[in-house]
């Protein structure tokens, strides 16, 4: 993990708000390092600029708290949900994820996020 942290993926309002432990596996970390060195490493260096992660790993009653899908790759640690902030530069982002390993690659409310998977 070069641009990332863990705690990034890991940290969550809603987790601190309703006090659930959302401390991921050691399977968790490594699908995460995974993600993290296989696409959104190098999706920020071909970027140029910060990738700022919206939703990363969440343990199942988290997920549940924020109405995620049941089968949600967040929960394995194979999901983000990632911004830049701006939208021209999600385009680009999106656009270069297009080019690296993905399972899912959807464009989220109008382009304020994009979840990746893998």
């Amino acid at each position: 993990m070069k641009h990332f942290t863990l705690k990034e993926f890991t940290q969550s309002e809603t987790a601190r708000r309703l006090n659930i432990d959302n401390a991921p596996s050691a399977e968790v970390v490594k699908n995460l390092t995974t993600l993290v060195d296989s696409v959104l490493d190098p999706a920020r260096e071909k970027l140029g600029s910060k990738i700022i992660v919206t939703s990363g790993y969440r343990c199942r009653e988290l997920n549940t708290a924020v109405g995620g899908a049941v089968n949600s790759y967040h929960m394995a640690g194979r999901a983000a949900d990632i911004t830049t902030g701006v939208l021209d530069n999600n385009r680009r982002l999106l656009n270069i994820l297009m080019s690296l390993p993905h399972t899912e690659l959807i464009w989220e409310n109008g382009g304020k996020w994009i979840h990746i998977a893998l």
